[in-house]
């Protein structure tokens, strides 16, 4: 009884230390996981692009509220014609392989396909505004997150785990949360002309960017950022010329020109700018899936802005839909996607030395062979 006695009062003495120690190496190793250097660049380079998406959405609201100027398609010109006079000027004067007329005679027809389908992505989806809600863009263009990690899968070879997909889910979370967000403050007060078409648009354009997306991240993985730039700046500059002066060609002629509407232009396009600059040193470091995650918060910055500029009603689960967003995109992070390789074909290669020349050769092995047996 007496050597009982000290073994009561020194169990929890030797146990409880234990368990508290462990759990606080487990939350030791989770922070070291999912706060490292790399995730925090990561995330402090994707707000970097919110911001240059908000800059864009303001500028955008702002010479259509106030000064009734609904020209998307000038817009995006402006900024195209800044990536040809900055990047594809700098590809002429690269040597070899590398130079601009190289690059068209090898394979100009990709990269006519690859601007047609940024312009048209832009385009889609601010024309869906005039035909259905803000709801409706909000959530629809969410649709192409799962597209691009369905193009990233078989055409990137990515390989996603259990997390990747939790993390995007969360990202949606928080996406819906913002939705409710603008319902109780009251910004859901345009209807739309036709929804269902508006709803169509959104999702064309969601689509056509997660195809140039999945383009960009493996040009510029592969190949070069200056060259995903500057044919984009080439053929993007040539397409939105040419619908621009199809479908704006009246708007831009009944807008009254001064230096206030001329700077949100100026702002717009610069903003435009950095955000094609950046971009592919971001999906560089990380991938486009990534990307789309991290660039979720830019509406939300919109709004922050739009309650200083256009009188928006804050609500707390704007900030509730702020950090469940960033909770999942640093989940997303936290590990990274594996890269399978390429199936190889089961066919044998062919030879070198022709048909003719292979049935030959196996006539006079068979010959050697049938004289060793004799």
């Amino acid at each position: 009884m007496e050597a009982a006695s000290p073994a009561g009062p020194r169990a929890p003495q030797l146990y409880a230390p234990g368990g508290a120690g462990a759990l606080g190496s487990l939350l030791r190793g989770l922070t070291g996981q999912l706060f490292t250097w790399h995730i925090l660049k990561t995330v402090a380079l994707g707000q970097m692009l919110s911001l240059c998406i908000c800059g864009t959405a303001i500028t955008s609201q702002y010479l259509a509220e106030k000064y009734k100027v609904t020209t998307p398609m000038l817009q995006s010109f402006i900024n195209y014609c800044l990536l040809f006079l900055f990047y594809t000027v700098m590809l002429t004067f690269q040597s070899g392989s590398d130079n601009l007329l190289s690059i068209l005679k090898r394979k100009w027809w990709k990269y006519v396909l690859l601007g047609l389908a940024d312009v048209e992505a832009n385009y889609l989806i601010v024309r869906a505004y005039q035909y259905t809600t803000l709801t409706s863009v909000q959530l629809l263009d969410c649709f192409g997150i799962p597209v691009l990690m369905a193009l990233s899968w078989f055409i990137l070879y990515a390989r996603y785990r259990v997390i990747h997909f939790v993390a995007v889910a969360v990202c949606l979370l928080g996406v819906g949360t913002m939705v409710g967000a603008d319902i109780l403050a009251g910004r859901e007060d345009n209807s739309g002309s036709d929804v269902l078409i508006g709803d169509i648009l959104v999702l064309l354009g969601a689509s056509l960017y997660a195809v140039s997306n999945v383009c960009e991240e493996y040009i510029v993985k592969k190949l070069s950022r200056q060259e995903f730039l500057g044919m984009v700046g080439l053929f993007g500059t040539i397409i939105s010329g040419i619908q621009l002066l199809i479908v704006e060609y009246k708007d831009i002629a009944s807008i009254q020109w001064d230096w206030k509407i001329a700077l949100l232009f100026v702002a717009f396009a610069l903003c435009m700018f950095c955000l094609y600059s950046f971009m592919p040193l971001v999906i560089k470091v990380t991938s486009a899936t990534s990307v789309n995650l991290g660039i979720l918060t830019a509406d939300l910055y919109s709004l922050f802005f739009g309650l200083f500029l256009f009188g928006y009603k804050f609500s707390g689960l704007y900030i509730l839909s702020f950090s469940v967003i960033m909770v999942g995109f640093i989940l997303y992070c936290s590990a990274p996607t594996r890269t399978a390789e390429p199936a190889e074909s089961s066919v044998p290669p062919v030879s070198g030395i022709g048909i003719d020349n292979l049935g030959l050769k196996l006539e006079e092995n068979l010959q050697e062979t049938h004289s060793a047996a004799l």
